[in-house]
Order: C-alpha cells, then structure tokens, then sequence
C-alpha cells in the first residue's frame, strides 16, 4: 500500500501531465520569437510594479527570517603554543565546556586540577577544518573539589574565539582566565550547537576564507576563484562575523533575482503577466531558497549567469553593443566567482556565433566586415575584461603575501592557483551519502541534505536542497517540447533557452569527479524561463491558457508552503519531517 508521501508526488505527476495534455497542437501553434527589445517598458506598468516589488517583498522577509544569529564571538586569539587556565571563582561541577574554533586546524588537551599545581589529564578536543566556526560543547563531567581547568594546545594554529563553562544543569558558570579574548563576549555563548549559531555545510571553507581575506591572511579554501568569497565577506563587514553576516550577502543576491528573473522573462516574452507570474516561480523555488542562504559562492555565480544570458538575449535581440558588452561585464564577474561561469560562456558562444551563421546564410559575405568589427568587439568584453576581472580579484592573496598588483610575484600567486584549481578538480576522488550524479538532478531523485539534528520530543530540524518538484519535472517536460520546437520549427527563441539550460548540464555529463544536487542550479534557473515559453503558447493560442499558467504557478507555490519547514530548518515533528523528504525511495529522510 502507498504512504501518503507517495501518493501526493504520484498526484503531482500526474497534475503535470493533465498540465501539458492542454496544449494546443504545437506544429501550427503560434510561437514566441525573439522580438526588439521591450525591457524599457517593464516598470512602467503600475500593476506589474506592484505585484513584483510585492512579491520580492513577501520572499525577502521569508529568506532572511530565521538565517542565523546576529551575535557571535568577534575576536579570535591564535593558540598556538599557547595554555589557557580557567579559574571558577569557587568549586564546581562542572559539566560542559564551551569552545567556538576560528580558523586554523590543532589539536587541544584538556587538564583538571584543584589547587593549580597537580595537573590531570581529562579530554581532547580536535580543531580540524570540520570544527571550524560551529560551537563544540565538550563534557566534562567533574564533582565539586575542581577549581581549575586548563586548555593546552598540542598541536597546530588553532584560533580560538570563546569558551564558557556550564554546571550540569546547565547554568554559566563563572570563571577568570589571563587569555581575556577567550571570556569577552560571554553573551555570545549559546547553550547548543545549530545552524542559527554555528557555519553548516560548506560554510566551514568559504566563511573562513572570506574572514581571511578581511584580515590578510592566506586563505584556507583555493581551489575556486576568490570574488565569490570577498562577496562573502562584504555581508561580514556590515553585521560581524555573525552567521547572519556571513549569509546575508548570498541571501540579499536570491532577493535580487527576484526582480531580475521578471525583466528577463520580460524581455524574452514582453508578458508582464508572465514575467510576474515567472517571478513567483522562482520565488517558489526550493533550490532558489536553500542555496542562497547558505554561505557558498554559488548563489553569486548563477545571479550572474541569469544577468549574462538577460544581456545576451537583447543584443540578439537589438543589436545594441552596450548589451554584448554588459554580458561580457558579468560573464567576468561570474568566471570570478566559479569555473562554472565557463561553461555558460560556451553557451554564450554558441548563440553568439549562430546569430552570426545566420546573417551569413541570409545576406552573404556582406556581413562579413561587421562580423570582424564585433568580434574585435568581443575580444575585448569577453576576453581582456573578464581577465582583468579576474585578475584583480586575487588582490587579497596579493595582500596576505604582500605582493602588490600587477608585479612578476602576484602574477606568479594567481597563475599558480589556477594551475592547482584545474589539478585539484580534475583529481579529486571522494564518496558523499548525498552525492548525485547529473541525470538523477533533472528527475529530482537525490536530494542533498545540508543539516539535520533531532531535538528532543520526537521533533527535528532539517535543511535539504533540491528542486520544486512541480517546476523540476514540469520544467523537464518543458525542455522536451522546445527542443521540438527548437530543432523542428526552429524557433530562435527555443534554441536559446535550450542552450542557456544545457550550458550548465553537458559539462558535467563528462565529468566524474563528487558531484551534488546543488550543481545542477546553474541549469535549474533556466528550467522557470522555458515553463514561462509554455505559458507564453498556452495563453496565446487557447482560451483558457491564463487559467493553465496561474494554476500551474499557484501549485508551485503551495507546494513551497508544504516543504517551507524542511528548506529553512524550521523544528517541525520528526514524523513530518520523514514524510516530506520520504516522496522517493532515494529521498534522504
């Protein structure tokens, strides 16, 4: 017998394939083409002002509500050969010990004593890369004639951030110590380790290292270029180095691509209904939410590439340089960020040079001389600034080394980092629970599961990252339609969105290394354009296509209401929380 979780994704399957039965006979149907630019119209309608800034709204307050501490350890102390002697003001039971690790990888030695003279050995603690920036509450378990412990670093450079001690039951415990960087900031302290206080995931290295690049030290995690992590660090300069600050920047780029997915399904359809309703799709996304409020480069990287394909599209669509060279501008940006860029950059290519194959077969080698000058043209947005871009992106490992811009040595830092980036990715050989490979993403069969932590009374917390399965698999059909479309009525605008959402999939059918659910967002985003081209026949050509498209959207919707709980970490009941993440049998619950 089917569970309830079955059961619904079975319903949901089948509402999508009710979905597109509704669609008109595609070989005569009028299609969508690439048009003159109507961008400069898309805030001029009140209505659609209105509903895009409401619905930016209503997702900001949704992605930055519950995104982590504003309140933690500032000031870090390396304790490298370092001890650290605990004084309680008088004996205690102490029960555990509190530590927030900063950066640097070590090994601690925990000691007891009653009179500061004989000392004991009690526990260990290891400071690897893991540890870092996420509270540890190590036990202690020791009666009432124990005055003093001591923190003595065995091994490494450990940085340490704060430590507090608690009684069994657990009440702070009052104590004085020489480190005073080590006790400064006791409100800091909480009483567990979770997400809201502590880095998850792969926040453990590029948290880090944009706290590294702030303060001039080599960074712990090279092996992606650095832009995406000084981005990083910009939320730290505001708020701290606070989970909060180190999320918003990420979280504030999801809010913008809002706006900026309304624009382009605008200038891709000139709908103003269907760029709204576009904009609550991607509002609606799973993949969208969870990965923008992670504190890794990739939500940079894909806002990015969204602005490169927008900018594309209109000089393909006008003809106007300042669009090519504004792609270009941010092709640089996104490659600054992660090699992923460069696989949409191939994209970028490819239609470029199409459009100009194009005006060959149609006018000859007359447009050969235009073709020259624009290529000059390219040369120089879509080679010499993004390397410059690029470039100078590495500034602060010139700065932890002392190296200034444009000399022999920090040339000699950012080539040899993009020698070991290629070596270190090409070679990699690990094994994940959660590890996917690409054709599982397009089905939505493997999802990754960020964080996980039961609490007591049969509840749970949970943040896993995938995508909403009504715009994955209704996104999937989408994609098989255009590429009929593409390929048979060769439609321009079909082709190009087959070539933005494939740009960002092909490369990693060939590639062998871990890979993850969370690679596939780059492609992801493109997914909410091509079901926006459905809507776009579906409103056009029947009369209740705007029914379609708005029961299609509210669907998306409802179903991003039903998985909120286990996309924000909201403590829900364990038992829920399975069936959520129970749909498919390859699911992680």
């Amino acid at each position: 017998m089917l569970n309830a979780s079955i059961l619904f994704a079975l319903l949901c399957v089948l509402g999508l394939l009710l979905f597109f039965s509704g669609l008109p006979t595609l070989s005569t149907c009028a299609l969508p083409s690439i048009v003159s630019d109507h961008s400069g119209q898309s805030f001029k309608r009140p209505l659609e002002s209105v509903l895009v800034i409401l619905v930016t709204a209503i997702y900001a307050f949704a992605a930055f509500w519950n995104l982590g501490n504003r309140q933690s350890p500032q000031s870090f102390i390396s304790m490298a050969e370092k001890a650290a002697v605990l004084e309680m003001d008088t004996p205690e039971d102490a029960g555990r010990l509190a530590l927030f690790p900063g950066i640097g990888s070590g090994s601690y030695r925990i000691e007891y004593s009653v009179d500061a003279e004989g000392w004991f050995p009690l526990e260990s603690f290891l400071q690897d890369h893991v540890a870092v920036l996420k509270w540890a509450f190590i036990p202690l378990n020791l009666d009432d004639s124990v005055r003093y412990l001591r923190i003595i670093c065995d091994s490494g450079s450990p940085w340490l951030g704060e430590v507090a001690l608690f009684a069994p039951d657990g009440t702070r415990l009052p104590f004085h110590t020489d480190v005073i960087l080590l006790c400064d900031e006791p409100d800091t302290v909480p009483t567990a380790s979770d997400f809201l206080n502590s880095s998850y995931f792969d926040e453990i290295y590029h948290v880090r290292t944009a706290w590294e690049h702030l303060n001039g030290i080599w960074p712990y995690e090279i092996s992606h270029p650095p832009l995406g992590k000084e981005l990083i660090s910009l939320g730290i300069l505001i708020f701290g180095m606070t989970p909060f600050g180190w999320r918003f920047s990420g979280t504030l780029i999801g809010v913008l691509m809002i706006p900026v997915m309304y624009l382009f399904v605008k200038r891709l359809f000139s709908s103003g209904r269907i760029a709204v309703l576009s904009s609550v799709l991607l509002a609606s996304g799973f993949m969208h939410y969870v990965q923008t409020r992670i504190a890794t480069i990739d939500s940079f990287a894909v806002f990015f590439i969204l602005l490169m394909y927008y900018f594309m599209y209109g000089w393909l669509s006008t003809g106007k340089r300042l669009d090519l060279a504004l792609c270009g501008f941010f092709f640089g940006l996104g490659a600054a960020c992660k090699w992923t860029c460069l696989y949409a950059g191939a994209g970028l290519a490819v239609l470029w040079l199409s459009d100009w194959l194009r005006n060959l077969s149609r006018e000859g080698k007359r447009v050969l001389p235009a073709f020259l000058k624009n290529a000059a043209f390219c040369m120089l947005f879509f080679l010499a600034v993004p390397a410059l871009i690029y470039y100078l992106s590495y500034a602060p490992y010139g700065r932890s080394e002392g190296a200034a811009l444009f000399t022999g040595s920090f040339t000699k830092t950012v080539l040899e980092n993009q020698r070991f980036m290629f070596q270190y990715h090409a070679s990699i050989v690990a094994e994940h629970p959660y590890s996917s490979r690409w054709y599982q993403w397009i089905l939505d069969i493997r999802p990754i599961l960020y964080y996980l932590e039961y609490l007591p009374a049969g509840k749970r917390i949970s943040i896993a990252a995938f995508v909403n399965p009504v715009i994955c698999w209704g996104g999937l059909f989408s994609l098989m339609i255009l590429l009929y479309l593409g390929i048979w009525r060769r439609n321009r605008l079909a082709f190009f969105l087959i070539v933005a959402y494939l740009s960002g999939l092909l490369p990693w059918m060939f590639i062998s290394r871990l890979t993850f659910e969370y690679h596939y967002f780059a492609s992801a985003v493109f997914l909410i354009p091509m079901i926006s081209y459905i809507f776009w026949i579906m409103e056009n050509n029947m009369r209740q296509g705007k029914i379609f498209s708005l029961s299609f959207t509210v669907a998306a919707l409802i179903l991003f209401v039903l998985f909120f709980p286990v996309l924000s970490g909201l403590p829900i009941d364990d038992v829920l929380g399975s069936k959520l993440l129970g749909w498919l049998p390859s699911w992680p619950i």
